[in-house]
């Protein structure tokens, strides 16, 4: 990422370029020192490392205490590869959403933490991939894991900001944002991702969003948001955004009561708490929070 240098007049008032800029740098900051073992530990079991939570069923026999032995050991270890499965439907979710494509095709991956979601983009379709973070020692982290899989003559990882790649106009078939859209604003974001698209290209995103028919965000959205460091949006803004940047929605699909279980079960692994599971879970039981996946076309 290219940070742009504050202004170091204390007379003058800082822009919004200059304020966008130390918020950014935050979250980098942030990111870099970032070694939370619910990304970690969840990532060494197959080496698919994900900055995202899951859906679908849970198998809750994994909460068993291997019939009364006591071997607490082995069940966090079946806790943490359930979590892990979760997660990694969503990843197959969001990317079963961008094809077809061919290993011909490139993919732009937004925000893409330790970067999982381009492996498995790149496994699911045989393309390249882009994937890139504003957090260098993420970047460095995928760029190995790309190298031990011995794929990186097809997936690579940039230490850029995704709101100004530097990549070429209409090189990319599909672009996404799994779980990364809410730290930056959705215009600046948006109209990246149509400079990117070749028309008729597809972006996909998998986000929490607060729900307008709620009204303002809640006290548990804002405990979200102090949490991560990020600035969750409206879901009406995703949809305002993307139609002024030339994405046309082709899909829409609630994952609210699918991601309810994920965040259930790992409220119980007590090795991978992090404190913000509760949070979570009232905003989805109460409306005030969703959690949606948008499929959108570049015209």
């Amino acid at each position: 990422m290219t940070v742009t240098e504050a202004d170091t007049t204390a007379a003058r008032v800082p822009t919004q370029a200059t304020c966008q800029s130390t918020y950014q740098a935050r979250v980098a900051d942030y990111w870099n020192a970032e070694e939370n073992p619910v990304n970690l530990e969840l990532g060494k079991i197959d080496d698919l490392y994900h900055h995202h939570y899951g859906v679908g069923d849970v198998d809750w026999s994994v909460l068993d205490d291997d019939r009364g032995t006591g071997d607490t050991a082995r069940r966090r270890d079946r806790i943490t590869a359930e979590l892990h499965r979760l997660e990694q439907a969503q990843a197959d979710l969001l990317a079963s959403h961008l094809g077809p494509l061919s290993p011909a095709d490139r993919v732009f991956d937004a925000g893409c933490g330790r970067g999982g979601g381009s492996v498995v983009a790149h496994l699911r379709y045989g393309c390249h991939a882009d994937g890139v973070t504003i957090s260098r020692k993420q970047a460095d982290f995928a760029h190995a894991q790309a190298r031990k899989r011995s794929i990186d003559d097809k997936v690579r990882y940039h230490d850029r900001n995704m709101l100004d790649t530097g990549f070429p106009s209409g090189a990319y078939a599909a672009s996404w944002n799994n779980e990364s859209t809410m730290y930056v604003e959705l215009d600046l974001l948006f109209a990246e991702h149509a400079r990117l698209l070749r028309r008729g290209g597809r972006y996909v995103t998998i986000t929490g969003c607060f729900n307008d028919a709620y009204g303002r965000a809640s006290r548990e959205v804002s405990l979200i948001n102090a949490h991560y460091i990020c600035d969750i949006h409206p879901r009406s803004e995703y949809f305002r955004a993307m139609a002024r940047n030339r994405l046309v929605p082709v899909h829409v699909q609630d994952l609210t009561a699918d991601t309810v279980p994920y965040w259930e079960l790992r409220k119980q692994a007590d090795h991978l708490v992090t404190g913000i599971e509760d949070a979570f879970l009232s905003a989805y039981e109460n409306g005030s929070f969703q959690y949606l996946l948008i499929a959108a076309d570049r015209v």
